[in-house]
């Protein structure tokens, strides 16, 4: 059977996919081997978030035809979605999948083999062209398996049985974003919000759990539109009582420890969401508000869908109902139109609000938004400035609030065995996703323990 070499690039939605094309095709009896070896087939799950992410997913699939040049390169997901013009002319890439189509790998790719075998075997150097893209008459070098990614309802069903990690499975119950935000492609590479029904989300949790698995992350492109799409007002936005009604069922799910949220929106974090998710002990007090700025002028240009003030609201109805609650967000600095004045106001109110961890992303003009065309585009020297000013602050923050932790009791899940300076350490997390280092030759994966964290071991890492 062939070999098979997998790169995942980009968010935890496309590694939960990665996860499940790489269980298919071990499921067919394919080998799989490491992406830097020699193998007869090379699979890229691509990023189209940024053009940087367009110009890291071409860098590979590029690589991975000139580790091989008779293998088959295979081009997966929202690259191919937001750049299929690109995609098919590029010589580089032999198959070509859309989003909602993952699922299809193995037939697909087995359909492409049998053809391709084929016509070698009828002496055709080259394969014949197959079009797959619909209401399209481009002619492609290639082979394409590419849906209208914006007019599906289709939710693309996705059952893991395991996963890359060992003790903690991210688990996909939505796809798709309704938020138009002007610096965003991903609404027009994931399409309109489709979600998981209840159910089969409840199923392969339960399997996990069966697997051995401790935790679980709830995962998606925007989470906090979970069943919007499957009640009588699909067009209101809140949907968090369809979420946190999954959150409670997989709460009394026997054997699991541990339920973490991906990425929120803001606004869903409301009194009653806070109390609901306090009372449920599984749910780690570690949520991730994505904030982008703390400039309300700003905001606006970036079609968020909520204020500063309410975004504080919302942080403050956390820390009433966690004594102590791991806040994290993503802030954009140099987006168009943002002055020193729009800066220093985000900065004052990041260093008021105090969380514990900031991704901080110098903006990066996309192609095909909004944002690309606003006028009064930041230079790279001030967006650069900028970003180190977080940063420095991000740190200090981050520390201070790792720092709550020493000599308390916390119970941490340990993950894996690492070296650091020559001795042996098991590592893990809290509830708050705060790490922490064991020193000892046990093997304590996948183990809670309850330790007592004495020091800094390194700066994102307590000694217990």
């Amino acid at each position: 059977m062939k070999n098979v070499a997998l790169h995942n690039l980009g968010c935890k939605t496309n590694a939960y996919e990665m996860d499940f094309m790489q269980q298919n095709l071990q499921e067919k009896g394919y080998n799989i081997v490491p992406f830097d070896t020699q193998a007869d087939v090379y699979i890229i799950n691509t990023c189209s978030v940024t053009n940087i992410a367009d110009r890291k997913s071409r860098q590979m699939l590029h690589r991975a035809k000139k580790k091989n040049p008779d293998a088959v390169v295979v081009a997966v997901g929202c690259y191919v979605q937001t750049g299929l013009n690109d995609v098919v002319m590029d010589e580089a890439i032999d198959l070509a999948i859309g989003n909602n189509k993952k699922k299809d790998i193995v037939d697909i790719l087995e359909a492409f083999l049998a053809e391709r075998e084929a016509n070698q075997k009828n002496g055709q150097c080259q394969v014949q062209d197959v079009q797959a893209v619909e209401s399209s008459s481009l002619k492609t070098l290639h082979d394409t398996s590419v849906i209208d990614i914006n007019h599906t309802s289709e939710y693309e069903e996705m059952t893991l049985e395991h996963t890359a990690e060992h003790t903690r499975a991210y688990i996909k119950i939505q796809d798709g974003c309704n938020q138009f935000c002007s610096y965003c492609i991903i609404p027009y590479a994931r399409g309109r919000v489709r979600s998981r029904k209840s159910e089969d989300v409840i199923k392969e949790v339960e399997g996990i759990v069966a697997a051995g698995y401790q935790e679980i992350v709830l995962t998606g492109i925007h989470i906090s539109s979970y069943g919007i799409d499957l009640g009588e007002k699909a067009e209101v936005y809140q949907g968090q009582d369809y979420l946190i009604d999954l959150v409670e069922r997989l709460h009394q799910i026997p054997g699991l420890k541990r339920i973490r949220l991906g990425s929120l929106e803001p606004r869903i974090v409301t009194e009653a969401v806070a109390k609901r998710l306090a009372s449920m002990p599984k749910v780690c007090p570690h949520f991730h508000l994505s904030l982008q700025s703390g400039c309300d002028e700003t905001l606006k240009r970036m079609n968020r869908h909520y204020s500063a003030s309410e975004y504080l609201e919302c942080v403050r109805q956390l820390r009433t109902a966690y004594e102590c609650p791991a806040i994290t967000t993503d802030v954009i600095v140099g987006f168009p139109g943002e002055t020193e004045e729009e800066f220093e106001t985000t900065r004052a109110y990041l260093e008021e609000i105090n969380l514990y961890e900031m991704h901080v992303f110098k903006y990066s003009k996309r192609a095909g938004t909004v944002a690309a065309k606003m006028p009064n585009q930041v230079p790279d020297t001030d967006k650069s400035k900028r970003s180190d000013v977080l940063l420095e602050m991000e740190a200090t923050q981050s520390k201070a609030f790792r720092a709550r932790f020493v000599g308390r009791e916390v119970e941490v899940l340990f993950e894996e065995s690492k070296d650091i300076d020559g001795q042996t350490y098991q590592v893990g997390h809290t509830p708050e996703y705060v790490k922490v280092a064991v020193q000892t030759q046990e093997d304590w994966s996948n183990q809670i323990k309850k330790v007592t964290p004495k020091a800094f071991l390194a700066e994102d890492t307590l000694l217990a």
